[in-house]
Protein backbone atom coordinates (compact mmCIF):
# COMPACT_ATOMS: atom_id res chain seq x y z
CA UNK A 1 0.00 0.00 0.00
CA UNK A 2 1.41 3.33 -0.96
CA UNK A 3 -0.59 5.56 1.30
CA UNK A 4 2.21 8.00 2.13
CA UNK A 5 1.91 11.18 0.11
CA UNK A 6 4.80 12.95 -1.57
CA UNK A 7 3.32 16.26 -0.48
CA UNK A 8 3.44 15.12 3.13
CA UNK A 9 7.08 14.10 2.88
CA UNK A 10 8.14 17.31 1.13
CA UNK A 11 6.57 19.54 3.77
CA UNK A 12 3.90 20.98 1.47
CA UNK A 13 0.64 21.40 3.36
CA UNK A 14 -2.07 18.97 2.24
CA UNK A 15 -5.26 20.29 0.66
CA UNK A 16 -7.85 20.27 3.46
CA UNK A 17 -10.76 21.45 1.33
CA UNK A 18 -13.48 18.83 1.01
CA UNK A 19 -14.72 18.24 -2.52
CA UNK A 20 -18.13 16.79 -3.27
CA UNK A 21 -16.31 13.68 -4.46
CA UNK A 22 -14.59 13.34 -1.06
CA UNK A 23 -17.92 13.53 0.77
CA UNK A 24 -19.52 10.97 -1.55
CA UNK A 25 -16.60 8.53 -1.28
CA UNK A 26 -16.48 8.69 2.52
CA UNK A 27 -20.27 8.29 2.68
CA UNK A 28 -20.15 5.25 0.37
CA UNK A 29 -17.33 3.64 2.37
CA UNK A 30 -19.24 4.32 5.59
CA UNK A 31 -22.51 2.97 4.20
CA UNK A 32 -20.87 -0.20 2.93
CA UNK A 33 -19.22 -0.80 6.30
CA UNK A 34 -22.38 0.14 8.18
CA UNK A 35 -24.31 -2.63 6.42
CA UNK A 36 -21.38 -5.03 6.78
CA UNK A 37 -21.05 -4.23 10.50
CA UNK A 38 -24.76 -4.83 11.05
CA UNK A 39 -24.31 -8.34 9.65
CA UNK A 40 -21.09 -8.83 11.60
CA UNK A 41 -22.88 -7.83 14.82
CA UNK A 42 -25.29 -10.74 14.37
CA UNK A 43 -22.54 -13.23 13.48
CA UNK A 44 -20.31 -12.05 16.34
CA UNK A 45 -23.07 -12.48 18.91
CA UNK A 46 -24.22 -15.83 17.51
CA UNK A 47 -20.62 -17.12 17.63
CA UNK A 48 -20.39 -16.24 21.32
CA UNK A 49 -18.39 -13.05 21.04
CA UNK A 50 -17.98 -11.28 24.38
CA UNK A 51 -15.27 -9.92 26.64
CA UNK A 52 -12.47 -12.46 26.93
CA UNK A 53 -13.50 -14.24 23.73
CA UNK A 54 -10.85 -15.02 21.12
CA UNK A 55 -13.26 -13.40 18.65
CA UNK A 56 -12.11 -10.01 19.94
CA UNK A 57 -9.14 -10.40 17.62
CA UNK A 58 -11.67 -9.44 14.94
CA UNK A 59 -12.74 -6.28 16.79
CA UNK A 60 -10.95 -4.16 14.21
CA UNK A 61 -13.70 -4.91 11.71
CA UNK A 62 -15.87 -2.35 13.52
CA UNK A 63 -13.05 0.19 13.34
CA UNK A 64 -12.10 -0.11 9.67
CA UNK A 65 -14.09 2.89 8.36
CA UNK A 66 -11.99 5.10 10.66
CA UNK A 67 -8.79 4.19 8.79
CA UNK A 68 -9.91 3.22 5.29
CA UNK A 69 -11.78 6.46 4.58
CA UNK A 70 -8.88 8.72 5.65
CA UNK A 71 -6.36 6.53 3.81
CA UNK A 72 -8.26 7.36 0.63
CA UNK A 73 -9.65 10.87 1.12
CA UNK A 74 -6.86 12.27 3.34
CA UNK A 75 -8.85 15.10 4.88
CA UNK A 76 -9.34 16.12 8.49
CA UNK A 77 -12.61 14.70 9.75
CA UNK A 78 -12.75 11.71 7.40
CA UNK A 79 -12.27 9.16 10.20
CA UNK A 80 -14.95 10.69 12.40
CA UNK A 81 -17.37 11.16 9.50
CA UNK A 82 -16.93 7.57 8.30
CA UNK A 83 -17.31 5.97 11.74
CA UNK A 84 -20.36 8.05 12.67
CA UNK A 85 -22.17 7.25 9.43
CA UNK A 86 -21.24 3.54 9.59
CA UNK A 87 -22.30 3.22 13.24
CA UNK A 88 -25.56 5.10 12.63
CA UNK A 89 -26.40 2.93 9.66
CA UNK A 90 -25.60 -0.27 11.54
CA UNK A 91 -28.02 0.85 14.29
CA UNK A 92 -30.74 1.42 11.70
CA UNK A 93 -30.21 -1.96 10.01
CA UNK A 94 -29.80 -4.24 13.04
CA UNK A 95 -27.91 -3.62 16.24
CA UNK A 96 -28.20 -5.31 19.59
CA UNK A 97 -26.40 -2.41 21.29
CA UNK A 98 -28.87 0.26 20.21
CA UNK A 99 -27.96 3.94 20.02
CA UNK A 100 -24.86 3.39 22.17
CA UNK A 101 -23.22 2.08 18.99
CA UNK A 102 -23.28 5.67 17.70
CA UNK A 103 -21.36 6.88 20.77
CA UNK A 104 -18.93 4.03 20.28
CA UNK A 105 -18.53 4.97 16.60
CA UNK A 106 -17.88 8.57 17.58
CA UNK A 107 -15.11 7.53 19.98
CA UNK A 108 -13.60 5.12 17.45
CA UNK A 109 -13.51 7.83 14.80
CA UNK A 110 -12.14 10.35 17.29
CA UNK A 111 -9.27 8.04 18.24
CA UNK A 112 -8.22 7.63 14.62
CA UNK A 113 -8.70 11.35 13.97
CA UNK A 114 -6.37 12.27 16.84
CA UNK A 115 -3.67 9.97 15.48
CA UNK A 116 -3.86 11.43 11.97
CA UNK A 117 -3.80 14.92 13.54
CA UNK A 118 -0.50 14.02 15.24
CA UNK A 119 0.93 13.75 11.73
CA UNK A 120 -0.85 17.00 10.78
CA UNK A 121 -2.86 15.00 8.22
CA UNK A 122 0.27 14.59 6.09
CA UNK A 123 1.03 10.88 6.58
CA UNK A 124 -1.13 7.93 5.61
CA UNK A 125 1.55 5.28 5.50
CA UNK A 126 1.56 2.01 7.45
CA UNK A 127 2.83 3.69 10.63
CA UNK A 128 0.10 6.35 10.56
CA UNK A 129 -2.59 3.75 9.79
CA UNK A 130 -1.35 1.49 12.59
CA UNK A 131 -1.26 4.35 15.11
CA UNK A 132 -4.74 5.50 14.07
CA UNK A 133 -5.97 1.91 14.40
CA UNK A 134 -4.51 1.50 17.88
CA UNK A 135 -5.91 4.88 19.01
CA UNK A 136 -9.33 3.92 17.66
CA UNK A 137 -9.19 0.57 19.45
CA UNK A 138 -8.00 2.22 22.69
CA UNK A 139 -11.02 4.52 22.82
CA UNK A 140 -13.29 1.62 21.85
CA UNK A 141 -11.87 -0.45 24.72
CA UNK A 142 -12.30 2.46 27.15
CA UNK A 143 -15.93 2.84 26.06
CA UNK A 144 -16.64 -0.87 26.36
CA UNK A 145 -14.84 -1.14 29.69
CA UNK A 146 -16.82 1.72 31.22
CA UNK A 147 -20.18 0.56 29.89
CA UNK A 148 -19.99 -3.21 29.56
CA UNK A 149 -16.91 -4.65 31.25
CA UNK A 150 -17.37 -3.37 34.82
CA UNK A 151 -16.78 -6.13 37.30
CA UNK A 152 -14.91 -8.41 34.91
CA UNK A 153 -11.85 -10.20 36.19
CA UNK A 154 -8.54 -8.47 35.38
CA UNK A 155 -7.36 -11.45 33.29
CA UNK A 156 -10.51 -11.26 31.12
CA UNK A 157 -9.96 -7.52 30.64
CA UNK A 158 -6.30 -8.12 29.76
CA UNK A 159 -7.18 -10.83 27.20
CA UNK A 160 -9.80 -8.55 25.66
CA UNK A 161 -7.42 -5.58 25.49
CA UNK A 162 -4.65 -7.72 24.01
CA UNK A 163 -6.97 -9.16 21.35
CA UNK A 164 -8.17 -5.65 20.44
CA UNK A 165 -4.57 -4.42 20.27
CA UNK A 166 -3.56 -7.26 17.95
CA UNK A 167 -6.60 -6.58 15.81
CA UNK A 168 -5.76 -2.89 15.61
CA UNK A 169 -2.01 -3.21 15.08
CA UNK A 170 -2.13 -6.11 12.58
CA UNK A 171 -5.60 -6.70 11.12
CA UNK A 172 -6.59 -3.10 10.46
CA UNK A 173 -3.45 -1.94 8.62
CA UNK A 174 -3.43 -5.17 6.55
CA UNK A 175 -7.13 -4.92 5.72
CA UNK A 176 -6.76 -1.23 4.87
CA UNK A 177 -3.90 -2.02 2.48
CA UNK A 178 -5.91 -4.78 0.79
CA UNK A 179 -9.06 -2.65 0.39
CA UNK A 180 -7.25 0.47 -0.82
CA UNK A 181 -5.10 -1.55 -3.25
CA UNK A 182 -8.16 -3.36 -4.64
CA UNK A 183 -10.05 -0.09 -5.13
CA UNK A 184 -7.04 1.45 -6.90
CA UNK A 185 -6.68 -1.52 -9.23
CA UNK A 186 -10.38 -1.34 -10.03
CA UNK A 187 -9.93 2.32 -10.99
CA UNK A 188 -12.34 3.51 -8.27
CA UNK A 189 -9.85 5.95 -6.75
CA UNK A 190 -9.02 8.15 -9.70
CA UNK A 191 -8.63 11.69 -8.46
CA UNK A 192 -7.29 10.61 -5.07
CA UNK A 193 -3.66 10.63 -3.92
CA UNK A 194 -1.70 7.45 -4.53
Amino acid sequence: MTTGSRAGRSGVAPDRTWRTLDIVVVAVIAAAFGVFMAGFNVVYQAAGGAAGSPLNVLYGIWLLPAVIAPAIVRKPGAALFAELVAASLSVLVVNQWGPDAILSGFLQGLGAELAFALFRYRRYDVLAIALASVASAALAFLHDWLLYYQGLAPDVLAITALAMLISAAVLMPAATAVVVRALRRAGALRGFPA
